[in-house]
């Protein structure tokens, strides 16, 4: 699987949980860490476990699995690194606050849709 078809199944296992404004940042030549940042947000603490939860689980089932997780116990603002795409699951003022969009501007981004 590549980074972006990656990135998108990140996505959609988000929008599965009613994740609110779902971005994808490719990162390939701007950032040496990550490929995609995968970035979305949520209403409560409870949504944005939720959405981390069910990304992890369902990459699980791939036997994708994640490299490191930061944040999952306060739930404002969590990081699932997998190498090569990131999830940033924000409440929705933190995402307003950190502004990640804002500074990445040069990397090329793509609104969430989900194909049917």
């Amino acid at each position: 699987m590549d980074t972006k078809e990656l990135a998108k199944k990140m996505a959609k296992f988000a929008d599965d949980k009613k994740a609110k404004d779902i971005l994808l940042l490719n990162m390939e030549g701007l950032s040496p860490v990550t490929d995609y940042y995968v970035i979305c947000s949520a209403s409560n603490t409870t949504q944005v476990r939720t959405i981390a939860d069910n990304i992890e689980d369902e990459l699980a089932k791939l036997e994708i699995f994640v490299d490191h997780k930061e944040g999952y116990q306060d739930s404002h603002w969590v990081l699932l690194d997998y190498g090569d795409v990131v999830a940033h699951i924000f409440l929705e003022e933190e995402r307003d606050f950190y502004n990640l969009e804002h500074l990445w501007a040069d990397a090329p981004s793509e609104a969430f849709v989900e194909e049917n």
